[in-house]
């Protein structure tokens, strides 16, 4: 099949959001694990925000007219996260999958960001494979979580919603776990309501933009990081991710009730610096 690419437009957001919803369910039925997206309409919403969004880039893959998948690559931080790619269940295997990954490639590479990023779903064999032989790396192996709201502080933190005046110095928490901010993440989230930080003696020691798969957290210790879970509320489908390595904060989610429910891969191209910190990764990076 003759596969052509093109930018998506805002009238593709219902087709791109069914293909999503089939494709995880597709994948993840055949490996007997939920998926992702409980129903099409709620990716239908995810993709109007893609689609729209102003700061990443989307491609559109087309057969003779018709949809049969896409890729966006968000571009607000120094570092490019992958995602969603999505291919028609009825037509994978054909090319589609790695023609949407090198076009966000290179995307990253002609914008000149230091590095490109993706998580990866461990049940998913083939996605590994193709990800591997266009140069990525797996580097970290991801434990996603769901279970009850913890509703637990913890000694000497104090956690409250994230204000603009907390920008820089979360910034440069991240900077120092990682080698570079998410910035562009942070800012959204807290004009958003919902990122948080931690303080310890009147000191910013932790942020998140939300306990969730979408978001991500850093911070300078497991006790910062338990003191955002712990503070999170309910946790929502299909849970958040944790550094699997990271057994001391695993031990402590399960032994309250969480559940891991699927194994990940945080995979990555370009810079990559092993964290010096806690820290929690997003679906994109």
């Amino acid at each position: 099949m003759t596969v052509t690419l093109r930018p998506p437009r805002p009238e593709d957001a219902p087709v791109l959001g069914d293909i999503c919803y089939r494709a995880f369910k597709a994948i993840a039925d055949a490996h007997n694990f939920p998926t992702d997206f409980p129903s099409a309409d709620g990716t239908v919403g995810l993709f109007r925000h893609l689609v729209e969004q102003r700061d990443g880039f989307g491609v559109v893959a087309e057969v003779d007219g018709r949809i049969i998948g896409s890729n966006f690559l968000n571009e607000s931080n120094p570092i490019s996260g992958v995602g969603p790619i999505t291919v028609d269940p009825d037509v994978q295997n054909d090319g589609a999958g790695r023609m949407l990954m090198q076009a966000v490639m290179d995307r990253s590479a002609a914008k000149g960001f230091a590095g490109v990023r993706l998580v990866q779903a461990g049940y998913h064999s083939r996605s590994l494979a193709l990800y591997l032989k266009l140069g990525f790396e797996a580097r970290e192996h991801l434990s996603c979580l769901l279970g009850p709201a913890i509703d637990e502080a913890q000694p000497g933190c104090v956690v409250r919603p994230a204000i603009t005046a907390d920008q820089a110095a979360c910034d440069a928490l991240c900077f120092r776990v990682h080698g570079h901010p998410r910035g562009g993440d942070l800012a959204a989230a807290i004009t958003a309501g919902s990122a948080r930080v931690v303080e310890r003696a009147g000191r910013l020691t932790g942020y998140a933009t939300a306990i969730g798969i979408a978001a991500h957290a850093v911070a300078e210790t497991n006790d910062d990081l338990k003191a955002l879970i712990g503070g999170a509320g309910p946790i929502r489908h299909p849970g958040f991710l944790v550094p699997t390595g990271n057994g001391e904060l695993m031990r402590w989610c399960l032994q309250r009730g969480l559940r891991v429910t699927q194994s990940m891969t945080l995979m990555s191209m370009g810079l990559y610096n092993e964290p010096q910190g806690a820290w929690l990764p997003s679906v994109l990076f």
